[in-house]
């Protein structure tokens, strides 16, 4: 009998030990797939394009074994050579740093071509050296500094610089260093050429010390600037306090300047500024908000001209506007209204023949496309491209033979609609043509002089390639450099799966990925974790290779559990109707279509348990989780709220105004502490002290609500932490995992695991 019990006994610790998850094991596994060391499994993921001048020439690095390469492109032969010859550059630079020189890893990233690719200059630490490529001669050189404070900006001819002091504008002669006052009536929060910093943060113990940076465009022919006016004097402070400064041992308080939903925001007005005269002229214009329009200002190519669109308070309508550069005169060539809003990445133009025409991208007819206007009277000449797509961005304009180059996706049926292609169209509308046809995500950067484009294409189940093609019909040129995966795939890692459902409709495709753990058992039932961002302006769900494996979810996903990324309704680069759900109901967070999601997946794939169903997110995902598990709590049973903007009232006021519209009732129906009474699950709030972008206030007060209603929670505040340092804190990633693996299944993690960067 003793015999048998002990064998039942073995026969049980091997099996715990065969399905057992969240043990030491697995976190040792999770932890090569943490952003900082997955990369150390891959090579080659994205080839960055240095182009040479503004030719089509250029150099890029390519990844070895044990450091990396620097290849020269010549595109008009179709050749690629390495840039030059590395063993004897190393030789020579032994021989400069009287020390060993390694050419497969040279002590520098970035090199320079000069003389017609017969030179290259690069830096090694504090030294600056050229080589010429033929000769095989290397030397030392003192460049020559070019280098600019951030109060000044330097014209295109580098004649003049102009600069910020007390307030004002100045312009200095490069050559014979004379000064010239320009303006004069600049005074403490209501300057010139200030660009708005909703990001900088003051120490209230110092008060605001004037610390000057310099927002002015320059005109291509170098002979005005145009810079604006900012009145920021009615603008609010929000506060952080720091319990643990860098020294001493009192709190620091630290403010910035933030508007929130419905309070006045700073005002700004445009001048043009001519270098001759050093004379200014105002535009005519009334004060304009200072609001994100989606697209920067810019001047024509004839420097007559000074053109940028401006948004209406709550983004219900779009102006382009037209400055004349001599009168200060201002045209209105373009309005847009919506019922609902503008989307400010969903805007844009191009102008030919310095405004003759314009290129117009719009959502009007329900879908973001583009139009063709005159710029003289501001009448639409023609639809150019229509259907059930997403223009994405306009990217360039061929006028010589009147076509447009403009990314879009959708418009390949049976692809998914979020991949980005590009095409050409002429004008009217005709002779639309894909330039890359492999079903993929095309990530695409041109040559200066447009004749050649680099082709980097991936999916995250689809290693990337890039390739060199031509631009006018998109013909291959040449493939460049393939990804190596093998370290990655040696480790048992598994793609993602690329999944299609149905949304709540029961219509409409919703697209996402499931990441499985490398020891997955299909024999097995497993929790689900939903890695929600549901912000109108995102896409969530990777569709490069590199954003698939540069996350959080893979570790995660290594401890036991799928791992989920959807994209429901109300979320962006859709159709109109599609991402209106989400208008002044953010609270939506898409929960019905990810909800319905897991259902589906579930119906389809034994493994997957609904009754174990976690949810976690950063920023609005943080809301987002903590508002899932609060609206849905019989739904989702475990939430890691971190950063999260849980009252919108809260919020920067572009954010929240561009997707809630003015304050009213929804922002407090919608507000995470309006619900918190409904806590049911295990819920835990993470933030950071010092979170300039989502106020730290905000987690504070969920958690005063949940105490108010005497519930159980968990909360973590990281010293010294912003916005961006929290999401890859290597504390909070062990400590999420804990939070699953606990409550999920139910057992004790690793006490304290402490996670290693690989070097």
């Amino acid at each position: 009998m003793r015999k048998v019990y002990l064998i039942a006994l073995i026969i049980f610790a091997f099996i715990k030990s065969l399905f057992s998850q969240g043990t030491f094991e697995d976190y040792q596994r999770a932890e090569k797939f943490l952003h900082f060391n997955v990369y150390n499994l891959v090579q080659n993921l994205y080839l960055n394009p240095n182009w040479i001048d503004k030719s089509s020439n250029f150099w890029y690095k390519t990844e070895l074994e044990n450091g990396h390469r620097f290849m020269l492109v010549l595109s008009e032969k179709n050749e690629v050579k390495p840039a030059f010859n590395h063993q004897k550059l190393a030789k020579e630079l032994e021989k400069e740093l009287d020390k060993k020189v390694n050419s497969d890893s040279l002590p520098f990233s970035k090199i320079k071509f000069k003389h017609n690719l017969k030179t290259i200059l690069f830096k090694v630490d504090t030294l600056s050296f050229k080589y010429d490529v033929k000769k095989n001669v290397i030397s030392k050189y003192t460049p020559k500094n070019d280098e600019l404070k951030k109060n000044e900006s330097k014209s295109p001819d580098g004649k003049w610089i102009a600069f910020v002091k007390d307030h004002n504008l100045y312009l200095r002669d490069t050559k014979s260093r004379e000064e010239f006052q320009l303006t004069f009536d600049g005074i403490d929060r209501h300057d010139y050429a200030s660009p708005l910093d909703w990001y900088k943060i003051i120490d209230e113990s110092k008060g605001n010390i004037y610390d000057p940076s310099i927002w002015v465009e320059w005109s291509p022919d170098s002979k005005k600037f145009i810079a604006t006016k900012l009145d920021r004097r009615n603008a609010k402070k929000l506060y952080m306090y720091q319990s643990l400064p860098d020294s001493g041992m009192r709190a620091k308080v630290w403010s910035y300047e933030r508007a929130l939903p419905g309070e006045d925001l700073p005002l700004q007005e445009y001048y043009i500024f001519d270098i001759e005269t050093k004379s200014n002229i105002k535009a005519d214009l009334e004060p304009l908000e200072d609001l994100w329009s989606g697209f920067a200002p810019n001047w024509t190519e004839d420097s007559k001209t000074f053109y940028f669109a401006q948004m209406a308070r709550y983004y219900k309508a779009l102006d382009l506007y037209f400055i004349d550069s001599e009168t200060g005169n201002v045209r209105n060539i373009i309005h847009e209204d919506a019922n609902t809003m503008i989307e400010y990445q969903m805007v844009g133009c191009k102008l030919i023949n310095n405004g003759e025409k314009v290129v117009w991208m719009s959502e009007r007819d329900g879908w973001s496309h583009l139009y063709l206007y005159d710029g003289k009277t501001g009448e639409l000449i023609n639809q150019i491209t229509k259907g059930e797509f997403v223009v994405r961005a306009i990217n360039y304009i061929d006028e010589k033979n009147e076509v447009i180059y403009f990314t879009a996706g959708g418009v390949e049926k049976g692809r998914d609609p979020y991949f980005k292609h590009l095409y050409k169209i002429n004008y009217d509308g005709s002779g639309m043509a894909l330039l890359t046809p492999e079903d993929a995500e095309h990530e695409i950067q041109f040559s200066p002089d447009y004749k050649y484009f680099i082709d980097n294409y991936s999916r995250v189940d689809l290693k990337p390639k890039a390739v060199l093609r031509r631009l006018f019909d998109g013909k291959l040129i040449k493939e460049l450099q393939e990804s190596n995966i093998d370290k990655l795939l040696a480790t048992g890692w598994k793609y993602p799966e690329r999944f299609t459902v149905k949304a709540r409709d029961g219509k409409t495709d919703i697209y996402g990925v499931l990441q499985y753990p490398s020891t997955f058992d299909p024999n097995k039932k497993y929790p689900i974790i939903d890695n929600s961002y549901s912000g109108p302006q995102a896409v969530n769900v990777p569709k490069s290779f590199r954003r698939g494996i540069w996350n959080d979810w893979t570790p995660l996903a290594e401890v036991g559990f799928l791992v989920m990324r959807i994209d429901g309704m109300g979320t962006a680069m859709r159709s109109k109707a599609f991402h209106d759900v989400s208008y002044k109901n953010l609270g939506d967070i898409g929960a019905p279509d990810h909800i319905a999601g897991i259902r589906q997946l579930a119906e389809k794939y034994d493994y997957i348990d609904t009754t174990k169903v976690g949810i976690f997110g950063f920023s609005a995902g943080g809301y987002d989780a903590a508002h899932a598990i609060l609206m849905y709590p019989d739904f989702y049973k475990v939430a890691v709220a971190a950063a999260g903007n849980h009252d919108h009232r809260m919020a920067k006021a572009w954010w929240p105004e561009q997707y809630m519209g003015g304050p009213g009732d929804h922002y407090i129906e919608q507000s995470n502490l309006t619900i918190a009474k409904n806590l049911k699950g295990k819920l835990m709030l993470v933030h950071g002290d010092m979170d300039n972008n989502v106020n730290p206030a905000c987690t504070y007060r969920l958690a005063a609500e949940l105490v108010n209603y005497n519930k159980d929670f968990d909360l973590i505040i990281v010293p010294n932490h912003n916005h961006s340092q929290l999401w890859g804190n290597t504390y909070l990633i062990r400590k999420r995992m804990d939070y699953f693996v606990k409550h999920l299944w139910n057992i004790e993690p690793p006490k304290e695991f402490e996670f290693t960067e690989y070097k």
